[in-house]
């Protein structure tokens, strides 16, 4: 591995664990701010990462440009979709059971891929599926635990990404980062500044504060993204999103006192092996620069 490369490994490694204290961050929040409200703010705040999104030569109005409108719109959705999902599932469940849910994801890309792209599915990308399901059943232990919205909001979430990169299959090499970038902003500020409205509190001191580390690390995150992706090729820089899980473990136990009990540890396994079957088997890759804000595995 030449220099570059290995700077863009470790720019992803950087990138994963920002990505895990912006969790954190909205976590801190514990229901105080409407999950509309969290989502709305980290729109705002990602913001910030515009200026490295945009390419030598674009402008501002570029992030509002497409290709094809539906899908522009329908990415903005999912940004939406995927920011609530998420933050429903770190404010009701441990981090470590919500990354474990979240990292579906790579699953839903394989069936979606079936249905949408008519790609091929081999055996070995079968058995990544199942294996992930497997693990979901292990940690879920349906009928022997009672389930939450937290659940709920984890699976909408990781599903919410795997649809996003779905469409950037779609859309191939046609769309600019920027609009890509553009479109999750824009759901978040538009979709979930209007749905705030009814129940908008003005947040504390202290609660500006997690709602400016969850939604500005999350674009330092896009930040290293995209500059890792500039320096390694996706296949390296993918798979090191699963240390959010070390990270998730970590953070939990120290800040939120979370216990990981053994049917958790197996089943993270199992979903994590499945993921990163699932990466090294796949043949088509999407730059994981043009992820969305807050969604994550984004």
């Amino acid at each position: 591995m030449d220099r570059s490369v290995a700077q863009g490994v470790l720019l992803s490694f950087l990138a994963y664990f920002a990505y895990a204290l912006s969790d954190a961050a909205v976590k801190l929040l514990e229901g105080g701010i409407h999950p509309f409200q969290s989502a709305f703010f980290g729109g705002v705040f990602g913001l910030a990462a515009i200026p490295f999104v945009l390419r030598p030569g674009e402008r501002l109005f570029h992030a509002f440009a497409t290709t094809n409108r539906k899908l522009w719109l329908l990415r903005a959705l999912m940004a939406v979709t995927g920011a609530l999902g998420s933050i429903t599932a770190f404010t009701h469940l441990s981090m470590a059971e919500a990354f474990c849910l979240l990292f579906l994801l790579p699953a839903f890309v394989t069936l979606l891929s079936l249905v949408f792209l008519k790609e091929s599915i081999g055996w070995r990308r079968w058995a990544a599926v199942v294996v992930g399901f497997a693990g979901v059943l292990v940690v879920l232990r349906p009928g022997f635990r009672e389930l939450n919205i937290g659940h709920l909001g984890a699976v909408v979430g990781g599903f919410s990404g795997a649809v996003t990169i779905v469409l950037m299959r779609a859309l191939g090499g046609r769309e600019r980062r920027i609009s890509l970038y553009g479109a999750g902003l824009a759901g978040l500020i538009v979709v979930a500044g209007v749905l705030m409205l009814p129940e908008f509190r003005w947040p504390n001191a202290v609660q500006w504060l997690w709602l400016a580390g969850y939604g500005l690390l999350a674009a330092v995150a896009n930040v290293l993204i995209i500059a890792a992706s500039a320096k390694a090729p996706a296949s390296l820089v993918a798979p090191p999103q699963y240390s959010q899980m070390i990270w998730a473990i970590i953070l939990g136990y120290l800040v939120f006192h979370d216990r990981l009990d053994w049917p958790m540890a197996v089943g993270t396994a199992l979903i994590v092996a499945s993921g990163l079957l699932t990466l090294l088997r796949e043949k088509k890759r999407v730059p994981v620069a043009a992820a969305a804000p807050a969604i994550h595995p984004q």
